[in-house]
Order: C-alpha cells, then structure tokens, then sequence
C-alpha cells in the first residue's frame, strides 16, 4: 500500500514540487496581511508549519475529489490514470485522505484553535464542490460556471492562511484583505484555464478543455482577460502597501508589472499558432504568474520590512 501510494504521489500530486509551492502559498499570505497591518516579525513557527501542512492536505483533498468526479470518465478514455488502471482505489485514497485530515484537525484544534471558523468553511466549500454544488447536470457541459464556482475554494483558503496572522490577532482583517482574496481567486482561473488549453491534435475524447470549447482563439483571449485582471488586483494589493512600505513598494510593483508584460504575449503565440509547445507553455506562464503574485506581494514586501528594522 505504501509503495503504492508513493507511485501514486508522484503521477497526480507530486510532494516535490507542491510542498515548496504550498509553502510559499502560506508564507506570502500571512506575510501579507502582516505588513498590511503594520505589525512586525512573523507569525510562530508553530502555527506556520500546521497552516502549511494543513493547506497542503486541504489541495492534496481537491486532488482526491477530482478523482471522484471523474471516475466514470477516467475508467473510459483515460485508463492509463493510476485510479482507472488500478494501482489505488478510491477508497484508499480516502482513507489516507481521512488520516491526513484527522492529523491536520487535531494540531489545529490543539495549537491554533482560532483557525477553525476558516477551516471549517474551507471543508464546507470543498464538500459542495464534492458535490458539484447539488447541480451536477447543469455544470455539465457549462466548463465557465463550473470553474467559477469550483474557485471559491481559493480565497476561502486564503481566509484560513491570512487568517495565520489576523486570527491569531483577536482582531478584524484589515479592509484590503479583500482585494488580496480576489486576487487569489483571479489567481486560480488563470490556473484553471492555463492548465486546460491544448493543441487540436491533442485533444482528447471525453475531456473537456476550454480549448475544445470555446477553441483556441476565444480560450487564449479569456485566458489572457483573466491575467490582465490579476494583474489589476495585484497593482491594487500592492497599493494598500503604500503606508506601510514607502518608497520600497515601488519594488513589487515594478516587479509584477514586468512579470504580467512578459507573459501575456504568450497567449498570442497560442492563438497564432496553437502548437503543444505553445499550449504548455501558457500552462508554464500561468504557474510562473501565480507564484511570482505570491513572491511580489508576501515575500518581497516582508524582507523589505525586515530590512527596514520592522
């Protein structure tokens, strides 16, 4: 079973490359609401590492509802999927995602009770989502709704990793905290619709992209629109800064702008020329923005006001 579960980790959730992201995902979001409340240091490390863990557990549970939800599809064009193939069942990812739960609710019930309101509205979002909100047939076919509504997942997670610092505060978030969940909401449609642009040879029976739906033209121009947006929210998170940073908020700024110029193009060359290379590279473009959001806004803000002496 061991054995098995780690083949599985590395075909549909590879730690190697989650756990850093996940990581950075809770230092930047509490680093964030840190700065912009004026407050100086970092949260224990304590209750860092349990919101990293438990964020990690909380996608690694996303990845086990997807395979739910797709199992009738996956056992009929996508055999060569673990599941499918039958190197795990569903129900053993079940119970190893039981485990991993009942660990992550008893350290943030014994060490940081005051982030259960927000994780408990994350296992309410992700149990709706389970359930594609109670209107499976009328997602179905409907790939826009089903992404919006399944992206609610985002800044209730962001609720719970900000809330890393104001919760623990005994007090309320600061009023720009909006603008940073929307961001993380924003944040993951770019994911979504980055990761789900294909070539046309590509294309496969019974798997919906958005490439296959709305074909590449209206795919790349969407995905585009949806980075523009994330980058006006980013401008505007980084603006709430201002009183706190000074002159150094100019840093991520610049910082995000240039990153949002280098990589819009890419959905250009999709549309112009709808090859893998250019389909995996907007898959590449669409990680590189959300981690570089993340960086420009938690990371590179809180050593400026490290540096600073904050």
């Amino acid at each position: 079973m061991a054995y098995r579960a780690r083949l599985y980790q590395r075909e549909r959730f590879p730690l190697a490359l989650y756990a850093p992201l996940v990581a950075t995902f809770a230092f930047a979001s509490a680093a964030y609401s840190r700065v912009l409340r004026g407050e100086t240091g970092f949260i224990t490390p304590a209750v860092f590492a349990i919101g990293a863990v438990t964020t990690l557990a909380v996608f690694f549970w996303l990845r086990i509802l997807d395979e739910h939800k797709d199992a009738v599809t996956d056992a009929v064009y996508r055999r060569e999927l673990p599941v499918p193939r039958g190197l795990i069942s569903l129900g053993e990812l079940r119970r190893i995602g039981f485990c991993a739960g009942a660990v992550c609710l008893l350290a943030n019930l014994l060490l940081a009770p005051h982030l259960l309101p927000a994780l408990g509205s994350v296992a309410l979002l992700m149990a709706l989502s389970g359930r594609e909100f109670f209107v499976p047939g009328w997602l179905h076919g409907r790939p826009l709704a089903t992404m919006l509504s399944h992206m609610l997942i985002m800044p209730a997670m962001d609720a719970y990793t900000t809330g890393l610092d104001w919760l623990a505060g005994g007090g309320p978030p600061h009023p720009a905290l909006g603008l940073f969940l929307a961001l993380s909401y924003t944040n993951g449609c770019v994911l979504e619709i980055g990761r789900k642009l294909r070539a046309p040879a590509d294309e496969r029976e019974g798997v919906t992209t958005y490439s296959s739906v709305w074909g590449p033209d209206r795919a790349s121009r969407a995905w585009q629109g949806t980075l523009l947006a994330a980058g006006g929210l980013l401008v505007g998170c980084v603006a709430a800064l201002g009183s706190a940073l000074g002159w150094s908020v100019l840093l991520p700024a610049a910082g995000g702008v240039t990153l949002l110029g280098a990589l819009l193009p890419c959905g250009g060359r999709y549309r112009r020329s709808p090859s893998p290379r250019h389909a995996a590279g907007i898959e590449k473009a669409s990680g590189l923005w959300v981690l570089g959001s993340y960086l420009f806004l938690g990371v590179l803000p809180f050593l400026a006001r490290v540096a600073a002496g904050g």
